[in-house]
């Protein structure tokens, strides 16, 4: 489909297309679908955060840089939250009066808004969309870890917050490729090439921190500092994932190869692993840090304040 906008053409990338080997309608089962929400919202969450840097990026190229990566996160979530909203029932106890305009193609009372510009058949199979589960869940409903809630704080703070996650993405989406099931494996085939180049690209930094001014040294030791207490979350089992043998990908099998990597980062950069406090977390069960009230809040505004709109 062509949007044209004077002599300029802006190509509308069809979810197809970006899902090569899979069927881009199939439905997840309820386990898939929770399971596509864990890394759907990881990656929408930490979109949001990185676009905060656009026009606030100490160089030019990095508002560039940083804002791509936003992009390249952004569009992985799109393709796992259209498959995880396939397999969920729609949400129920949004009668009237609550506000919440009825989703396009749901049943009275679904509380879900139609999705802007969304044409028949553009949702998911019960009708909630991307769109949806992005602007119209609260807190608990989320399913991101807590590394990807913490502040940009200064651009050490970002990277160090960035070295961990586009590393553990790296290794989870490489094993990934490997799943059963079609949807998650053609996401992942995609996704790898992309965080590949985002684990580089903190890599280089954090190197060039570190072995930079004692300024720029001081602040990337403290960034380590403080995002280390979050790692250990990302590589927690659960029961969910011994329901999906095959499918998903556990993630403490992900553990060493992400320490390899870490390791000869931290050996190059003479920088030591961080010990000590270990955070609770609990994003995977709706559990999350003070944190994301504030992005949700700021992500989700214009939705809600005008739903429905279309542009």
């Amino acid at each position: 489909m062509q949007m044209s906008h004077g002599e300029i053409t802006v190509d509308e990338l069809l979810l197809a297309d970006e899902l090569t080997g899979a069927d881009a309608a199939a439905t997840a089962s309820a386990d898939v679908a929770e399971y596509a929400l864990w890394l759907g919202d990881d990656a929408l969450i930490l979109a949001q955060q990185l676009g905060g840097w656009i026009a606030r990026a100490p160089e030019l190229e990095e508002d560039v840089a940083l804002g791509n990566i936003a992009l390249d996160l952004l569009g992985h979530a799109r393709s796992l939250l259209h498959y995880a909203g396939s397999g969920m029932p729609a949400r129920a106890g949004a009668g009237a009066g609550s506000g919440m305009p009825a989703h396009a193609g749901a049943g009275a009372g679904s509380g879900m808004p139609a999705r802007a510009g969304a044409g028949a058949g553009a949702g998911t199979t019960d009708g909630r969309s991307e769109d949806d589960l992005a602007f119209w869940r609260d807190e608990p409903e989320f399913r991101c870890a807590w590394i990807v809630e913490q502040p940009n704080g200064d651009f050490a703070q970002t990277i160090a917050r960035q070295l961990v996650a586009a590393t553990y993405m790296f290794e989870l989406y490489s094993a990934l490729r490997g799943s059963a099931d079609a949807t998650l494996a053609a996401v992942a085939a995609k996704s790898v090439k992309e965080v590949d180049y985002h684990r580089d690209h903190a890599i280089q930094w954090t190197l060039r921190l570190a072995g930079g001014t004692d300024e720029s040294r001081r602040r990337m030791l403290r960034a380590i500092g403080d995002v280390w207490p979050y790692v250990d979350e990302l590589f927690r089992d659960d029961p969910l994932i011994d329901r999906l043998e095959g499918i998903a990908v556990r993630p403490s099998t992900l553990r060493a190869g992400f320490d390899a990597v870490i390791d000869t980062v931290f050996a190059e950069a003479e920088i030591e692993v961080p010990r000590g406090f270990v955070s609770s977390g609990g994003g995977r069960h709706g559990i999350h840090s003070p944190n994301l009230g504030f992005i949700l809040a700021e992500m989700q505004v214009l939705a809600r304040r005008h739903p429905g709109a279309t542009w």
